[in-house]
């Protein structure tokens, strides 16, 4: 996971160019327990860095989703409205939740790389 960068709100982001991809972290998924609803981002809505773009429901709690970065909604993950367990089965991979076009590529040096990210949640526990 060296290309992932992670926020202490517990979502990762994956850069591809000018693509940012999004989503929660493992830690998080298993913390929320069974995901049982997601509340995503419209396609073409502009998201700023630290803002709410969604919520994700589990058996256990609600929990907001807040944008790591800042851009436009290009693409979000249809496949959570039917089958929001894919987070639980698949954080970092098949559960991403959006892609967005960066707005501000320097807003990726405040955040976390793997072993910051790992430290912060080795706190938390």
């Amino acid at each position: 996971m060296p290309d992932l960068k992670f926020t202490k709100a517990h979502e990762w982001v994956k850069v591809q160019g000018e693509i940012a991809t999004i989503g929660i972290t493992d830690y998080a998924q298993s913390q929320l327990g069974d995901i049982v609803f997601i509340e995503l981002p419209k396609p073409g809505e502009e998201i700023k860095k630290s803002s709410q773009f969604g919520t994700i429901e589990s058996t256990k709690a609600a929990s907001e989703l807040y944008a790591p970065v800042s851009g436009k909604v290009i693409q979000i993950n249809d496949e959570l409205v039917n089958n929001p367990e894919r987070v639980n089965e698949s954080a970092l991979d098949k559960g991403w939740i959006a892609k967005v076009r960066l707005e501000d590529v320097a807003e990726l040096d405040s955040l976390l790389d793997e072993s910051a990210y790992r430290e912060f949640i080795d706190k938390e526990i």
